[in-house]
């Protein structure tokens, strides 16, 4: 895995577990989880291209 990504994803699970007590029971948390996954890796190639300009 390149480091972009890494950090990125290490970014979004950490901000996500952070938070993740406060979102009730296992299904909320896993659908959350899945959402915030989806949306992060949708994301990444369009904020790596704003930032690295590729």
């Amino acid at each position: 895995m390149e480091p972009v990504s890494l950090v990125f994803y290490a970014v979004v699970c950490g901000l996500l577990s952070v938070f993740a007590p406060n979102f009730g029971g296992v299904m909320p948390r896993m659908a959350i989880g899945a959402v915030v996954g989806i949306v992060a890796a949708v994301s990444l190639p369009f904020l790596r291209g704003a930032v690295l300009g590729y």
